[in-house]
């Protein structure tokens, strides 16, 4: 516990409960999880930079996803497993805190405005084919991903520097295992009500302004391929976007679990926000590379082809 009004300089993270068998299986689970979702995204990223046939919008995209999901979890992840290792709760400084927490609000922001951006780019592929080439050449593709970088990235500044200007003199434990601002807001000794308002209309402004393009997007999608004739074009247009598609509910409903704790008691908010955090920090970047390549026949296809080449290569 703190004293009255002081200022946490370290805090402690709580983790998971249970017996050190338990943290052991859980260890070695979430360890599995994190090996496949680095090399998962690192050979999306390798094959996509490599393969002159992955030079399209779509995998340039992905490309950047898959930085994305590999930042996140490593921001995260490894901590999570060092303190799965250790006797009692697992301390973390102050700096490493802060960083934490702007590091995954930040790489999160960026990610949600990306995954806007590959539902227009869906879009246009599907409703405007002709034009596709002429309106998402490579400079509104850099444009976009740069503006979506430096978005997540600006936008999170204020909200970060304002969760680290409270006092924290209830305790410096954070019920959770890793720095998770709704935990830290509740370690506050002042009335957090009115932030905690503000940060939430950020959080939906981030949330629906890339959903709303997606929702709008997918519309027209699914209204260009119910035209289409034939039942195979209708399969192969539509083909084009359930990777995406498939994506966006995963990591949208993951995210909207989130919203769901606030309403449950206290003991039932940590346990329920802890299970949805390890679904978004945990098992959706281990979901998202098998999405995104064995539903992708193209992919799949140059997969085959580069394992091949190095098979040949080993061989001689």
């Amino acid at each position: 516990m703190l004293g009255n009004h002081s200022s946490a300089t370290e805090f402690y993270l709580l983790g998971f409960s249970g017996s050190r068998e338990l943290h052991h299986i859980l260890f070695a689970t979430f360890f599995f999880f994190y090996l496949v979702t680095l090399m998962g995204n690192t050979v999306i990223i390798v094959i996509v930079c490599l393969d002159k046939h992955l030079q399209s919008p779509m995998y340039f995209f992905l490309g950047h996803l898959s930085a994305l999901e590999i930042l996140v979890t490593t921001i995260i992840v490894p901590v999570m497993l060092w303190g799965l290792l250790l006797p009692g709760m697992q301390t973390i400084s102050l700096v490493a805190c802060v960083a934490q927490l702007f590091l995954y609000l930040a790489l999160g922001t960026t990610e949600f405005a990306l995954l806007g951006a590959m539902a227009v780019d869906r879009y246009v592929a599907v409703c405007n084919p002709l034009r596709y080439n002429v309106i998402m050449n490579s400079h509104t593709c850099n444009f976009v991903v740069i503006v979506s970088w430096l978005f997540g990235f600006l936008f999170q500044i204020w909200p970060v520097y304002a969760t680290f200007q409270l006092s924290y003199c209830k305790s410096n434990v954070v019920d959770n295992f890793f720095c998770d601002r709704g935990q830290l807001l509740k370690l506050s000794c002042g009335n957090t009500l009115f932030m905690e308002f503000i940060l939430f209309l950020m959080a939906v402004f981030v949330l629906f302004g890339s959903l709303i393009p997606t929702i709008v997007s997918y519309t027209y999608i699914i209204s260009t391929i119910l035209k289409i004739p034939s039942a195979s074009g209708r399969r192969k247009a539509f083909s084009t976007c359930a990777s995406h598609f498939t994506c966006v509910v995963i990591g949208y409903g993951s995210c909207f679990s989130l919203f769901l704790y606030v309403k449950l008691n206290q003991t039932q908010a940590a346990e329920y926000n802890r299970v949805a955090s390890l679904m978004v920090l945990v098992v959706n970047p281990f979901l998202n590379p098998f999405i995104f390549t064995l539903r992708n026949d193209k992919f799949t296809e140059v997969f085959r082809d580069v394992m091949r080449s190095c098979y040949q290569l080993l061989k001689d």
